[in-house]
């Protein structure tokens, strides 16, 4: 199989070779349709090595719409947040495969790249329900330089080649109406620990929804060797 079928990203870091981005939002202007978003939190250093974290939209969604799940935890703790979008309304493995979601994805992350210095022990994938999904499937696969996965009420992960060991955290409510949580959450956390990878596992008492308090913990679980003690 083609590796890139599978989910595998040619992405690879490089130094930046652009001008940084000024704090504030930006749509990177690299498609017509459905453009990729980045924040950029005050005080970021180009030079510098800084946490990427990308965050995948559900079903139907768009990159505004997930936006709030995480945008206010850049801002206070200086991470870059890159918030691509679907080029339809779901990812591309969702519907037949990974395709053009993953190539737009590659493209993404080079512009990132190219105008800030990415920390590569603090690259993460992060999504809600089949933005979970994806983020889950993408990140598995894409081991090379992912270090660290938020997952969210995901209902499925599709695999076909693993690489190294994402730190992965699980969150999923008991509540959860278009998820059981017995076949996703459960499920996933308990064959990712019986595979060896360090999961850090989240039920909370809510529907299929992300809750703010869990993504918190989410966000240190992300930063937690960069947080100063207080």
């Amino acid at each position: 199989m083609d590796s890139r079928l599978a989910g595998r990203l040619d992405f690879t870091l490089t130094p930046p070779t652009q001008a940084p981005l000024p704090p504030g939002q930006h749509q990177l202007g690299l498609f017509e349709q459905r453009d990729a978003l980045l924040v950029v939190p005050e005080g970021i250093n180009a030079e510098r090595p800084t946490p990427l974290v990308v965050l995948f939209h559900g079903g139907g969604g768009s990159a505004q719409k997930i936006l709030p799940m995480l945008e206010r935890h850049a801002q206070a703790n200086g991470f870059l947040l890159l918030v691509p979008q679907s080029q339809f309304p779901t990812w591309d493995i969702v519907i037949a495969g990974n395709g053009p979601d993953r190539e737009r994805l590659d493209i993404a992350l080079a512009e990132v790249a190219s105008r800030f210095t990415i920390d590569p022990t603090h690259i993460c994938f992060a999504g809600h329900s089949d933005g979970g999904s994806y983020a889950m499937s993408l990140g598995l696969t894409n081991g090379q330089f992912v270090t660290h996965l938020i997952i969210s009420s995901a209902g499925f992960m599709s695999v076909h080649e693993q690489e190294g060991a994402p730190r992965v955290f699980i969150s999923h409510g008991i509540n959860d109406e278009q998820i059981p949580i017995d076949r996703s959450g459960r499920t996933h956390s308990n064959l990712l620990k019986q595979a060896g990878y360090d999961v850090t596992y989240i039920e909370y008492n809510g529907p299929h929804a992300y809750q703010p308090p869990v993504v918190a913990l989410a966000v240190n679980f992300f930063l937690e060797d960069l947080l100063v003690p207080q």
